[in-house]
């Protein structure tokens, strides 16, 4: 599974955990709605740290709270 699959995965879990929607997520990181469309849509190939980073501090959590999924710890990651 590639990097920005497993990130469109974790983000759409944790909208349904924290009962948010993406709008909100958008607000509350100011990331701009093109590119979390393109993170979403996986058009976009390369997330930035930077970028996942923002996405954890608009669900008010830790970069560390986002990682920890097995989308990230299966070992099936594409690193390519």
């Amino acid at each position: 599974m590639s990097i920005c699959k497993a990130v469109a995965l974790r983000i759409s879990k944790l909208l349904l955990e924290k009962k948010m929607t993406l709008y909100r997520l958008e607000k509350n990181s100011g990331i701009l709605h093109g590119t979390m469309m393109c993170i979403m849509n996986e058009r976009n190939k390369n997330v930035t740290l930077k970028t996942i980073i923002l996405i954890a501090q608009g669900f008010n959590i830790s970069l560390l709270e986002f990682l920890d999924d097995e989308l990230f710890t299966n070992g099936y990651l594409e690193l390519d």
